[in-house]
């Protein structure tokens, strides 16, 4: 998905963009970059690979090779950035985060008229940074610019910009699926996705920009360019999955809503009187594990970890991008504990399951290590459509997540009628759906949390989230 942090202050803002922006490497895991701002150089900007180590190792010699009261730093899923841009609007970096999904109409069309070009990736791709910046420039200055970008784009765009003065200027996407949130500190101003990176560098968080809003920041403050818009569509994925335990959306802190939602999953357990001989619950780490503690404790059966995860030499930041090589090491990684194993009955909570590879092979690497029972949970309702406003599922149609894959089986093309039913766990397709995919991957039972009981969980009202991943719903 990926992550900024940019920062404007009366010292040097090197230190702090470096470690802000590798506060957000849980977010991405292929290009880290930054550019800053120095009265005497000028803007500067470095991008390298984190696909084999992380970013701190990559950047580790930055505090000698570049310099700027005012810095920008990105980590990125896909596309190298920041990008320095010379355009009518002057020289700028840029970083964004989000997706384009109708990044080839925009090309076509910009170039129809406009005479210029794109540097070309491998196979004609354009970078998505670089479609954006040619949005903004087509008009007179960068909030019409940014404001015009955003509304033709098909998709999501948060943007962090550095000028040519050392000025930052942050835009949220203009349905708010993305959170920026801004901090003060004794020096300066920050800008950043993931609020505890502006704590840990001594930023107190201010306030999250609104929808849409566009904000000029300097080391004196931050000042409105552009009011926010009225509706909120903040991605609900966020607090299952995405976020960093120790961040804060809109108010929502990510851990403490995990254990809600594990506490709401085993209400609903007890309920129905479902796995209910269980010796230990656990999580599939490591976002699974705040989910399971909830779980755990609302049930009143002991937490244990049956498996861990080897991440000393390979953490997420090192997984290639290759699907059968990602699920090859993951495999490598899961180390058991035979004593919280062998002959017990577990239940397992996931934050998600969506094409569903990696969670059978843990199930059945679990049975083989000599478990009586593997029962599993999902953190996540049934995830029925690959997200158009995120690039989490970016290279998946709709046919590579499970739930579709199963109800293909099912009925066809007739099932994709009745989605909602298979989402619903009190419909006979619910019921159908969970014990097929049970069936196929070996669970002892499976069950999704409920969409209603997601959003109760994360507590804000639901006009306010986005759940089309769940419901197909804007």
């Amino acid at each position: 998905m990926g992550g900024f942090f940019g920062a404007a202050c009366h010292h040097d803002a090197i230190e702090d963009v470096f470690f802000g922006t590798d506060y957000h490497s849980h977010l991405g895991t292929r290009r880290g970059g930054i550019a800053a701002y120095d009265d005497a150089i000028g803007l500067q900007r470095q991008i390298h690979s984190i696909e084999n180590s992380p970013f701190r190792t990559k950047f580790e010699h930055v505090f000698e090779q570049m310099q700027g009261r005012s810095a920008i730093g990105c980590i990125s899923d896909y596309d190298p950035q920041p990008l320095l841009i010379r355009s009518n609007l002057g020289t700028y970096a840029i970083c964004v985060t989000g997706i384009i999904n109708n990044a080839d109409a925009l090309i076509d069309q910009y170039l129809s008229f406009s005479g210029g070009h794109f540097d070309a990736m491998t196979g004609g791709a354009v970078n998505a940074t670089e479609l954006t910046a040619a949005m903004i420039n087509q008009k007179s200055d960068f909030v019409e610019g940014i404001r015009f970008a955003q509304r033709v784009i098909d998709g999501t765009a948060s943007i962090l910009i550095l000028r040519e003065d050392g000025s930052l200027i942050a835009a949220r996407d203009l349905r708010g699926r993305l959170p920026v949130v801004l901090g003060r500190g004794e020096n300066g101003w920050c800008a950043s996705l993931e609020s505890f990176a502006c704590e840990k560098l001594g930023y107190e968080p201010q306030r999250e920009l609104g929808p849409g809003e566009i904000v000029k920041i300097t080391a004196e403050g931050a000042v409105q360019l552009c009011p926010p818009e009225k509706e909120m569509r903040i991605c609900s994925f966020l607090w299952t999955y995405y976020g960093y335990p120790a961040s804060t959306y809109e108010g929502i802190n990510v851990e403490a809503m995990r254990y809600r939602c594990g506490e709401s999953m085993a209400e609903h357990d007890q309920q129905t009187g479902v796995a209910q001989d269980i010796d230990y619950v656990g999580g599939v780490p490591d976002s699974g594990t705040p989910h399971a503690i909830g779980y755990a404790h609302r049930s009143g059966i002991p937490f244990a970890r049956a498996f861990i995860k080897y991440t000393p030499t390979w953490s997420r930041s090192f997984m290639p991008t290759s699907q059968r090589d990602r699920n090859k090491i993951a495999k490598m990684k899961l180390l058991p504990v035979h004593a919280l194993i062998k002959n017990k009955s577990l239940l397992f909570v996931d934050d998600s399951i969506v094409r569903g590879t990696q969670l059978r092979e843990t199930v059945e690497f679990l049975y083989a290590n000599g478990a009586k029972a593997v029962h599993i949970r999902s953190a996540c309702p049934p995830i029925m459509y690959g997200c158009k406003y995120l690039n989490f599922s970016r290279a998946t149609s709709d046919m590579d997540l499970i739930s579709r894959r199963v109800i293909m089986e099912l009925e066809g093309e007739e099932g994709m009628q009745y989605l909602d039913e298979y989402s619903d766990p009190h419909t006979d397709r619910g019921r159908k759906l969970r014990q097929t995919i049970s069936e196929k991957m070996h669970f002892a039972s499976l069950e999704f949390q409920t969409i209603d009981g997601l959003i109760e969980s994360i507590g804000l009202e639901p006009c306010k989230l986005c759940t089309y991943c769940l419901n197909g719903k804007e």
